[in-house]
C-alpha cells in the first residue's frame, strides 16, 4: 500500500502534471455547487504543484453524462469555484479533454498555471479504459498524479489506463486515504470495532466476511438489521428485509460466536407507520414490530448498547448510517452513535458515502480522525480488495525517470 507521492517527483518546475482529482461535487437544479468539500480536498496537491512551478492539467469526472452534448455535466462551474478558492492562480477551462484544441491550450500553459479539462466522462472510452484514449490523455503531460481516491476502485482510462504510459504517483489526499484506511485494516490499534449500517445485507457481504477475520467487535445497524432479526424468527412488520440473505445472517451470527467476536445487534427500534418525515412513531422491541409498522432507527436501549461497545475501542471504523438520518425523527440513533464515537480515545474513521454525509450533516465533521472521501473505494478496501487506481501507481522508493 505504500506508494510514491508527488514529492518523489523532485524538481517539477516547468513540468506538465496530469492531476486526476475527484471533483464530482453535488449541484442543485440550477447547477449551483451545494458542497465543495471535494474541491477543497484537492487543494493540497494542487497548491504543491503550483508552488513548485509545475504546469497542471487537471482532470475529473462529474455525474454520469450520456454524451458530450449533456452540457449540464460540464466542469465549468467547478473551474469557477476553484478560481474563487485560488484567486491568485490562473485557471483556464479547456475546450475538451482531448484533441488538438486541448493540446494547444496545454502548450500555452505557463509555470504555476492550471488547465481544467472538460468532463472526462463525456467520452465512453474513459469508463471502457480504452488504451488509445488513455494514450491521448498521457500525451498531454510528463507525469501522472492520482489524487482521486473516490474513483480509485474503478479501472478507467484516467485512473488506471494512463498510468501505463506515464510515471505515476499519488497525490496527498490519495496518500492519506490509503495510509489511514490501510493501517486500520492491516495493523489497527486494537481492539478494532466496526459499525456496519446501510439498507441491504447484500451490499455489505464482502465487508462483513472480511471484518469477521480482523475485528473484535462488529455492530450491525440500519436497514440490514431487520434481515438479521427475521432470520432469528423475529416479527419485523413492514421493515426492509432481504429474504434471500436470511441463512447468511444466521451464519454470520454463528461465525462471530465461534470466533469470539462480539456481535452487537439492535434490541429495540423506533418504528414508524409509514416511511415519511411526518410518520407516527413508537419505540418497540426489535423482535416484535407490529404489522404495518417499520423500523427506521435505533431505539434507546440499542443506542446504550452501542455506546458501551465502542467505549474502550482502539480503532473504530464506521460504514453506513444506523437509521434514516435524512428525516429528523429518525436521526437520533446516528447522531448519538457519532457523539459516542467522538468521545472515545480511539482512532475514528468514517468510510465515506452516506456515512460521511450523515456525520458532516449532523455537525460532527471535524471530530473524527478521518472521514474518507470515497464511499465505494473505502468499501472495497474494507473488503480487502486491491484498488486498481492505487495498484497502478509506483511503489514507494521506486526510481522515477
Amino acid at each position: 500500500m505504500e506508494k510514491a507521492t508527488v514529492k518523489d517527483l523532485g524538481n517539477i518546475k516547468g513540468k506538465r502534471i496530469f492531476l486526476r482529482a475527484d471533483l464530482n461535487v453535488p449541484q442543485d437544479e440550477k447547477g449551483n455547487i451545494t458542497d465543495d468539500t471535494r474541491i477543497r480536498e484537492s487543494l493540497a496537491t494542487l497548491n504543491y504543484c503550483i508552488e513548485k512551478g509545475a504546469r497542471v492539467i487537471m482532470c475529473s469526472h462529474l455525474g454520469r453524462p450520456k454524451s458530450k452534448d449533456d452540457k449540464v455535466w460540464s466542469l465549468k462551474p467547478v473551474a469557477e469555484r476553484l478560481s474563487k478558492l485560488m484567486p491568485k492562480v490562473k485557471i483556464t477551462m479547456a475546450v475538451d479533454c482531448i484533441g488538438s484544441g486541448v493540446e494547444k491550450q496545454v502548450k500555452a500553459l505557463k509555470d504555476g498555471e492550471v488547465l481544467m479539462l472538460e468532463n472526462i466522462r463525456f467520452y465512453k472510452e474513459e469508463t471502457d479504459n480504452d488504451p488509445a484514449f488513455a494514450k491521448k490523455l498521457a500525451k498531454l503531460a510528463d507525469y501522472f498524479v492520482n489524487d482521486a481516491f473516490g474513483a480509485a476502485h474503478r479501472a478507467h482510462a484516467s485512473t488506471e489506463g494512463i498510468a501505463k504510459y506515464l510515471p505515476s504517483v499519488a497525490g496527498f489526499l490519495m496518500e492519506k486515504e490509503i495510509r489511514i484506511l490501510g493501517t486500520a485494516i492491516k495493523n489497527p490499534k486494537r481492539p478494532l470495532t466496526v459499525i456496519i449500517g446501510g439498507k441491504k445485507v447484500a451490499d455489505k457481504i464482502p465487508v462483513i466476511d472480511n471484518l469477521l477475520n480482523i475485528a473484535q467487535t462488529v455492530i450491525i445497524g440500519g436497514g440490514m438489521t431487520y434481515t438479521f432479526i427475521k432470520a432469528q424468527g423475529g416479527k419485523v412488520g413492514n421493515s426492509i428485509v432481504d429474504d434471500s440473505r436470511l441463512d447468511y445472517c444466521l451464519n454470520v451470527i454463528k461465525t462471530a460466536k465461534e470466533k469470539g467476536i462480539k456481535l452487537v445487534l439492535p434490541v429495540d427500534t423506533v418504528a414508524a407507520d409509514k416511511f415519511a418525515a411526518d410518520a407516527n412513531t413508537k419505540v418497540v422491541d426489535v423482535f416484535k414490530i407490529p404489522d404495518g409498522w417499520e423500523g427506521l432507527d435505533l431505539g434507546p436501549k440499542s443506542i446504550e448498547n452501542v455506546k458501551k461497545a465502542v467505549k474502550d475501542s482502539g480503532t473504530i471504523i464506521w460504514g453506513g448510517p444506523v437509521g434514516v438520518f435524512e428525516f429528523e425523527k429518525f436521526a437520533n440513533g446516528t447522531r448519538e452513535v457519532a457523539k459516542a464515537i467522538t468521545e472515545t480515545k480511539a482512532v475514528t474513521i468514517v468510510g465515506g458515502g452516506d456515512s460521511a454525509a450523515a456525520v458532516v450533516g449532523l455537525g460532527f465533521g471535524g471530530k473524527f480522525t478521518h472521514i474518507s472521501t470515497g464511499g465505494g473505494a473505502s468499501l472495497e478496501l474494507l473488503e480487502g480488495k486491491t484498488l486498481p487506481g492505487v495498484a497502478a501507481l509506483l511503489d514507494a522508493g521506486a526510481k522515477i525517470k
